[in-house]
């Protein structure tokens, strides 16, 4: 867009309007489903075209006139005015940081979740939290597994191994009744109409609003961690002095960050007048935040020894050694709840030089996020130099593909009907298998054996009248046998079988992203997550990769996520940069040029032509915004008395965009000013001034970028007094 075409460009989003009564409907674009007109105003008042409300900068406004009738519902009005039409320039503030006593970061996983804190004024030291309910007698669980169990009058029961073995216990028939929830964080990233409203579906069917099962879960979380932080503080600790962190996936986007804040907000973790005290925590930019404190001993090089048939070129010992040794140290730690992190960088960054890129692949249950990153000495700041990419490419694949070879072996109807009518024997077949898949490794000669339930074989008897064991047999796959004692013996090829599609989608992403211009000549590659513990995965990364950088495993990857998010809460400024996922903008007029413009953008009014539907940019995919720089846009609201402003947002994932209604653009959310405290000062200003103070009333909106969520503020510069500002993502 040349500089002309900017200084004519106005704000133009047919789609909402301002409404003069709280309690009134909107007009939607006629090309959107859901058309309706203000419930007390007549269609004439409202599409009254009023060429005030259209303000040029050096544009003589007496001269305007009133048109003589209106056009097209579609191409008539805009609620609100930009003062400042074109970009105005970013800028950036300072980051005012609130104090707080204590940091509690949440790792909401999708197979497993766990906590840890630290206090503000020992910032060095990160507490893990106490033993959990269940599981394995004699090990300390630093995380639990993501199961939540509600009664069958939907009320909080358990939570985590609790939850498991509560469900495990229940009678056969009992536990019908019951809601029995796991894995169900992957429901928010696969959906992608999220809203308020979306279900969850119980492994016995049943259904129940998502926002209430994360509530439930959260809610967990926030009694037993505020009970232990206060067991630990010296000081009684109220409320506002905690600030609470909460990981999801960098690959999430905002309706799914802001689905998960409301959520805490339902749990009571924060309310809605203090958001500050919640930060939204990037899984893989906080396992950076860790990474860049390791130290060289907490750390596994795979590139150090290259291998071969599994074993060192030496021949000295087998290819997974290292990862057994890493692993009981790990065990002996975890019985150990504190952990000392370094005051500055870790040794590990001092081979580092200035401008060195590295890559964090977390790979956790749900899914795989790549984050790529350049550490600023001497400051120790992080800078983020390609835009967040994944997928759903986590262990939970792994179970998915045991799930399609039982549906192989015995009928997709029979799996079916077993996990409806038994589900709690189902969940029981799923534990089996997730404690074998922990044990396969290559090269692993010896059968896995994973124990069917009784009430399997029992079932599939009286639903298919053969046994368990002919089934197994016609299905012809060699590589699965039946023992007498009542297991599957899964082959090392059968293993293979279910990790392949899984491992080759992620080394794929990262061999993709390795070839992106920002990220090539990468030094190094961190592998964290739980999945990230698979040896299956270790060997997979060592083949593909170990020849173009050096592939680092910390020891306790399946905790490096948590210690990242604490440290990410007591200094929210550390990642300097980040990238824009998407490009953000708004729909607005322009002076329309012919040979530019299409005929069907046209909009003439008063005489003057119009483009409409073009694209404002506040900011383009995979462009570097500072933290805390800012996107201003001013507006001023269309009529005497008008209540509320609401801005249109739309998004796309390229930057080759010039109009909303281009393919691949789509309305993502909504900002909303509320202006009910101006009303009786813009009502007084019409009163003295003839409408004049009015109609230069300016609301001016600032809106951040460069943090993990998108914030905005709007302020009324003729009396600078706040306004109510706020961005919704999940109404769409």
């Amino acid at each position: 867009m040349d500089s002309a075409t900017k200084t004519s460009s106005f704000f133009w989003d047919s789609g909402l309007w301002g409404l003069n009564n709280p309690r009134q409907g909107t007009i939607e674009h006629p090309k959107q489903k859901g058309c309706r007109s203000p419930v007390t105003s007549t269609m004439a008042d409202v599409l009254q075209f009023n060429t005030n409300s259209l303000q040029v900068p050096g544009e003589d406004r007496s001269a305007s006139t009133s048109p003589s009738g209106s056009p097209s519902p579609s191409r008539n009005e805009c609620s609100i005015t930009p003062l400042t039409p074109s970009p105005s320039p970013t800028e950036v503030r300072s980051c005012v940081a609130r104090p707080f006593s204590v940091v509690v970061a949440i790792d909401f996983g999708t197979t497993s979740s766990g906590y840890a804190f630290s206090f503000t004024e020992d910032p060095e030291t990160i507490h893990m939290m106490r033993r959990w309910e269940g599981g394995d007698p004699g090990v300390a669980n630093q995380k639990s597994p993501t199961c939540l169990l509600l009664t069958p009058d939907l009320r909080f029961h358990s939570f985590g191994f609790a939850a498991r073995d509560s469900y495990h216990d229940l009678d056969p028939e009992e536990a019908r009744h019951w809601l029995y929830f796991d894995k169900f964080k992957m429901k928010i990233h696969s959906t992608s109409d999220l809203t308020m409203e979306t279900e969850l579906e119980t492994v016995s069917g049943r259904r129940v609003r998502a926002i209430e099962v994360f509530a439930h879960a959260l809610r967990f979380f926030r009694e037993h961690a505020l009970k232990e932080v206060k067991d630990q503080s010296s000081s009684v600790l109220e409320g506002n002095e905690v600030r609470w962190v909460i990981t999801v996936p960098a690959v999430w986007r905002q309706p799914a960050k802001q689905f998960m804040r409301e959520a805490a907000y339902l749990a009571g973790l924060v309310t809605p007048d203090s958001p500050e005290q919640l930060l939204i925590a990037l899984e893989p930019e906080a396992a950076s935040i860790y990474c860049r404190k390791l130290r060289l001993h907490q750390v596994i090089d795979l590139s150090q020894r290259p291998v071969t048939n599994g074993l060192d070129v030496d021949g000295s010992r087998p290819f997974d050694s290292s990862f057994r040794q890493a692993r009981e140290q790990l065990r002996r730690a975890r019985h150990s709840r504190t952990f000392l992190v370094e005051s500055g960088t870790g040794e590990l960054w001092s081979e580092m030089q200035t401008g060195d890129r590295y890559i964090v692949a977390d790979c956790g249950g749900g899914t795989v996020d790549l984050t790529v990153h350049q550490i600023e000495q001497p400051q120790g700041t992080l800078k983020e130099l390609y835009k967040a990419s994944g997928g759903p490419y986590g262990a939970v694949g792994v179970d998915l593909a045991f799930e399609a070879m039982l549906c192989q072996i015995f009928g997709a109807d029979f799996i079916e009907s077993f996990k409806a009518k038994r589900p709690a024997a189902w969940v029981d077949l799923t534990i089996a298998f997730e404690a074998r898949k922990r044990t396969a490794a290559p090269g692993r000669a010896i059968s896995l054996n994973i124990s069917l339930p009784f009430s399997f074989i029992d079932f599939y008897k009286q639903h298919r009248g053969q046994s368990v064991e002919t089934a197994l047999r016609k299905s012809n796959m060699n590589f699965i046998k039946w023992s007498s004692q009542g297991m599957l013996r899964l082959s090392a090829e059968a293993m293979n079988e279910l990790f392949q599609p899984t491992i080759n989608n992620i080394i794929k992403h990262i061999e993709n992203l390795m070839q992106k211009e920002e990220v090539k000549g990468v030094r190094f590659l961190f592998l964290v997550g739980g999945f990230a513990e698979s040896p299956m995965l270790q060997r997979a990364a060592q083949n593909a990769l170990g020849r173009n950088c050096r592939i680092i495993i910390p020891h306790d990857v399946g905790l490096t996520i948590l210690k990242g998010a604490v440290l990410f809460g007591l200094d929210p400024t550390v990642v300097r940069v980040r990238r824009c996922p998407l490009t953000y903008g708004v729909g607005v007029l322009n002076r329309f040029v012919e040979g530019r413009h299409p005929r069907d953008k046209l909009l003439i009014k008063d005489g003057r032509e119009w483009c409409t539907d073009i694209l404002d940019r506040f900011v383009s995919v995979d462009q570097s915004v500072a933290l805390g720089e800012v996107v201003r846009r001013s507006y001023t609201p269309a009529r005497m008395g008008q209540r509320k402003i609401i801005i249109n947002i739309y998004c796309t994932d390229t930057d080759d965009i010039t109009y909303i209604t281009d393919p691949g653009v789509r309305k993502c959310g909504a900002i909303t000013l509320d202006l009910l405290e101006l009303g009786t000062v813009a009502a007084r200003a019409g009163d003295n001034d003839k409408g004049s103070t009015f109609e230069r009333r300016e609301i001016r909106t600032t809106m951040q970028f460069g943090d993990t969520e998108i914030k905005v503020t709007a302020v009324d510069v003729a009396t600078g007094r706040l306004v109510r500002a706020s961005i919704d993502f999940l109404s769409n």
